[in-house]
């Protein structure tokens, strides 16, 4: 095997792709990690990859400023610790791949992960939710469209990309379908009689038929009316800010945050944390425990509020 580290990068992303099953999003977020060590280290060879290497790239991506990649800083900040991580993930497990193929490098083990903060999330009250739930309006197509959208997402608890993924063929005479989500794992999720009624309004009132796509694009109202006719994230993304506004939400809004009520809504009522990771498709129940501060966090507002009351 050669030991030319731009050829071993190669056969790593071939190999966490054909066999980790890797999305080929990852694999090529992977790419771009490596590429960055690569080029600021300059090694030619694993064996070059040292745990001073390491120690000084760590260094030069916790210097990193805004300028240089948008989408990843903050402006005028230093890279965040969080995405700081993404980079040490990719060269960790690159390093794995080269032990176990027997090349001479630096141990993995060399790599320890920044510590970031605890996960914050914003999540919208109960009332907000009802209130979003509620904010489409009307018989017509796309008011029809868009409440089956949000009663959908916090029935299941959706990734957007899931959603996006749906086609019209759904079982509504079902309570529950078959999602393939992150990582290409199927999972199971569950249809309220809120969400069952909303789509099968939404889909009376459908009459293409050339369409697979289970939300698609209203002629005449939505913009970019192209030859793909169902709905994009991006898509999604805005028809919800829309509804938030128009329900006097002044925090942003989600589909990701309508995820985030679905788990604390089910946490909040008694459900185990096992049941709501593998609802929501986590890997790691470690994922799924960010919830369980926020259930935390409201039984000590309640016994604050309610606690030796004079």
């Amino acid at each position: 095997m050669s030991h030319n580290i731009k050829e071993l990068k190669q056969q790593f992303l071939e190999y966490i792709e054909i066999e980790k099953g890797r999305s080929v999003k990852t694999v090529e977020n992977y790419d771009r990690y490596l590429v960055r060590f690569l080029d600021y280290s300059k090694v030619k060879s694993p064996s070059q990859i040292t745990a001073s290497v390491i120690r000084e790239y760590r260094l030069w991506l916790n210097r990193q400023v805004g300028a240089r990649a948008r989408s990843a800083y903050d402006r005028g900040n230093t890279l965040k610790k969080k995405t700081q991580n993404y980079y040490l993930i990719a060269l960790r497990a690159f390093l794995k791949y080269l032990a176990k193929q027997n090349i001479l490098t630096v141990s993995p083990e060399h790599i320890e992960l920044a510590k970031t903060g605890e996960r914050h999330l914003d999540l919208i009250t109960k009332e907000e939710l009802t209130a979003l739930l509620k904010a489409p309006k009307g018989d017509d197509l796309r008011s029809l469209r868009d409440k089956a959208i949000l009663e959908l997402l916090f029935s299941t608890g959706l990734r957007v990309s899931e959603l996006c993924s749906l086609t019209r063929d759904i079982n509504l005479n079902a309570d529950e379908f078959s999602i393939r989500g992150k990582g290409d794992k199927v999972r199971v999720v569950f249809l309220s009689d809120e969400a069952k009624h909303a789509l099968k309004k939404y889909l009376n009132k459908r009459t293409d038929l050339d369409c697979e796509a289970l939300f698609v694009k209203v002629p005449g109202v939505d913009r970019k009316m192209d030859q793909e006719r169902g709905l994009t994230t991006r898509s999604i993304e805005r028809i919800i800010k829309e509804y938030a506004i128009k329900a006097g939400i002044s925090k942003k809004v989600t589909p990701h945050i309508i995820r985030h009520c679905f788990a604390t809504d089910l946490l909040g009522n008694g459900a185990d944390l096992r049941s709501v990771q593998m609802l929501l498709g986590h890997a790691n129940i470690s994922t799924t425990q960010v919830y369980t501060h926020v259930t935390d966090s409201e039984l000590k507002r309640i016994h604050k509020q309610f606690h030796n009351k004079k």
